[in-house]
């Protein structure tokens, strides 16, 4: 009988192994986990599920062998560039990039547009809408006649923005400190820069800029401690080591995912060095004219108070 009871045992220890394999992606997708202290989190998440499974008589908790195989997948978990596409705009130095992005430990998969332009061919334009009728990215791009385009920062109900905006030279809303308002996109002399808030000075002549954040990417690697749990529409700008620049937009992702993501070496040719993150959500919207003459869009879902493009120089 001691036998017995050992075979079955072990055949409830494979059970349970296999229950676990087959639930891990749905647990890393309902419960996203930030790259800082993630063990910890994990740990915490799995005490508060209290899981048991129940085979026949007897419940066997999920401890050890949940967890054990838990740490190691997400511990390997990363993203990882699965295609990309380019096409070209009616300018030099302007590029539409598509790019789908698969998460190794679960398989779920997001798709992101860049709009990537050097400085020698265009320049970064924002363009405020202070007042109604306020206009979709869409017929704004094309009444301003610009190559690209997505939303910008963030404003208040009464769409006062919130931060520094600077549009055309002019400042329409100075700059504020506040924990979410980490990072400045700017054009100045001709260059394309994000800069920390302590960084930005406003001594400097400044053609355009807009206040927002978090930062996403910095020094080319992922910024920790962003959040992880809340998935939405993502729009964001960065900028490479050469100099050259980008506005773009990523579907349902985290912030902690659109971090990983624009790290990700996803190009030899343009390295992400710094990006920030802008308003997204129902804000969300990307816009691109084509070297046809066409637009390829993306539209947000409610109305904004201004916008980030690009222009021929």
């Amino acid at each position: 009988m001691p036998a017995r009871r050992h075979a079955e045992q072990l055949f409830r220890c494979e059970r349970v192994c296999c229950f676990v394999a087959r639930s891990m992606k749905s647990f890393f997708v309902n419960f996203p986990l930030t790259r800082k202290g993630w063990a910890t989190q994990l740990l915490s998440k799995v005490a508060v599920l209290r899981m048991h499974f129940s085979l026949g008589p007897r419940k066997i908790k999920v401890s050890c062998a949940f967890l054990n195989f838990a740490l190691a997948t997400a511990a390997h978990a990363q993203w990882t560039p699965v295609s990309s596409e380019t096409e070209r705009s009616p300018v030099r130095g302007l590029e539409h990039r598509y790019l789908v992005f698969e998460n190794t430990a679960t398989g779920e998969r997001v798709s992101a547009e860049l709009a990537i332009f050097s400085t020698k061919w265009c320049r970064l334009r924002i363009i405020d809408q202070p007042s109604e009728e306020r206009v979709d990215l869409s017929e704004m791009m094309e009444r301003e006649k610009c190559l690209a385009g997505v939303n910008g920062g963030y404003f208040d109900p009464d769409y006062n923005p919130i931060g520094l905006v600077v549009a055309d030279g002019k400042t329409i809303a100075p700059l504020r400190k506040a924990r979410l308002l980490s990072g400045v996109l700017l054009s100045s002399g001709g260059k394309i820069q994000i800069l920390r808030v302590a960084e930005f000075s406003s001594q400097q002549k400044i053609d355009a800029a807009i206040e927002c954040g978090p930062m996403v990417v910095d020094l080319a690697k992922p910024v920790h401690g962003l959040e992880a749990t809340r998935p939405a529409r993502r729009t964001f700008a960065a900028v490479a080591a050469d100099g050259r620049g980008a506005i773009g937009f990523c579907s349902d992702a985290t912030l902690s995912d659109l971090a990983s993501i624009l790290a990700t070496p996803f190009a030899s040719d343009f390295k992400i060095q710094r990006a920030l993150n802008l308003d997204g959500g129902s804000s969300s919207a990307f816009w691109f004219k084509r070297a046809n003459g066409s637009a390829f869009s993306i539209a947000e879902e409610k109305t904004v108070r201004d916008f980030v493009t690009i222009v021929p120089r």
